[in-house]
């Protein structure tokens, strides 16, 4: 891998029925490319994933879609990408994206940005990577998650130092001040 940072985006493949969402995207897509930081997203042209990618080539920055073959014969890819990387199935798309980033996103989604979110922050805990994992909390999107986590820290379930491991942001200037390689010291 190169030297140049990437960050690892899991959202939705719909925009949501808040306004904010596609905001909040759109303004990390740009933040990212502002602090030269690469963009890694599942490839798609549909909802949130279309809104981070277009913000961040809108501002110079790279981006490189992962998505299966399946998908991208349902003509859902976005085909104007730094690099789009085909695999052949969603196991190998959430590797290849975990291998190319230096650290992990969630926007708003659904189940699928769940299950790639829990996978993301569970790596962490089991010592398969040590990058950063941190929730953007968008217009309070994932308030009742967080409630969720924290009833499964109280209930012994999820220990402290686990919990402080996934980083939560409610603007996009704390999403960029999470990632350890945006530190000045």
């Amino acid at each position: 891998m190169s030297d140049k940072k990437r960050v690892c985006v899991y959202c939705g493949s719909k925009t949501g029925e808040n306004g904010a969402f596609i905001k909040g995207a759109k303004e990390l897509g740009h933040e990212l490319a502002s602090h030269n930081i690469g963009l890694v997203y599942g490839g798609g042209s549909v909802g949130l994933m279309n809104e981070i990618a277009n913000a961040t080539l809108s501002r110079g920055g790279q981006v490189h879609g992962v998505i299966p073959q399946h998908l991208y014969d349902m003509e859902v890819a976005h085909e104007q990408l730094t690099a789009l990387h085909i695999t052949d199935t969603m196991h190998e798309r959430k590797a290849m994206m975990a291998e190319l980033s230096d650290a992990f996103i969630a926007l708003p989604g659904g189940f699928g940005t769940f299950e790639e979110l829990m996978e993301a922050i569970t790596w962490l805990q089991l010592g398969i990577h040590d990058k950063s994992v941190i929730l953007f909390n968008v217009d309070g999107y994932y308030d009742k998650l967080i409630e969720f986590i924290d009833h499964a820290v109280d209930n012994g379930f999820i220990t402290d130092d686990n919990r402080a491991s996934l980083r939560i942001a409610n603007q996009v200037q704390e999403c960029i001040d999470h990632l350890p390689f945006q530190k000045t010291d």
